[in-house]
């Protein structure tokens, strides 16, 4: 549990950086905007956990599972989220049943190094896998805003 309330609040960076990459270049945003942002996100986040929280509860469970906050999310209304929310989890999983994979091969290989048709090393395909999630991410993110709009 957190010892104090501001234990609570996201990091002002990443806040700051989710602020920026959402508003057009040239765009400032004041300092207690900022905050503002930082604290209804972080009563949100709390508000959502705790549903979730319900939901597992229910279902006897002490693990929140990500169908939990999906019904979370649905129990409290915030239903255009849904969809691009469901499409990410899938995503998110899909990718990590992808990095179980590579580590299962690479357990396999014991030390192989891979080489391509040139004789050069060939990268470990964990950044790439991270780097397609961080890019479905940022997809569904504009489909969660698009989706905000209407």
């Amino acid at each position: 549990m957190a010892e104090k309330l501001e234990d609570l609040n996201l990091p002002n960076a990443v806040v700051t950086r989710i602020i920026k990459e959402a508003l057009p270049d040239g765009v400032n945003i004041a300092k207690e905007a900022r905050t503002a942002f930082a604290k209804s996100a972080s009563v949100y986040i709390l508000y959502i956990t705790s549903a979730a929280n319900m939901e597992a509860t229910g279902n006897n469970r002490k693990t929140i599972s990500g169908q939990d906050v999906l019904q979370a999310i649905g129990n409290v209304e915030f239903n255009k989220f849904l969809g691009p929310l469901q499409d990410v989890l899938e995503y998110f999983r899909k990718m990590q049943k992808g990095k179980k994979d590579a580590t299962a091969k690479r357990k396999m290989q014991k030390g192989r190094k891979s080489e391509d048709q040139n004789g050069n090393e060939v990268g470990d395909k964990d950044n790439s896998m991270e780097a397609e999630l961080y890019n479905g991410l940022e997809t569904s993110s504009d489909v969660i805003y698009d989706s905000a709009d209407q």
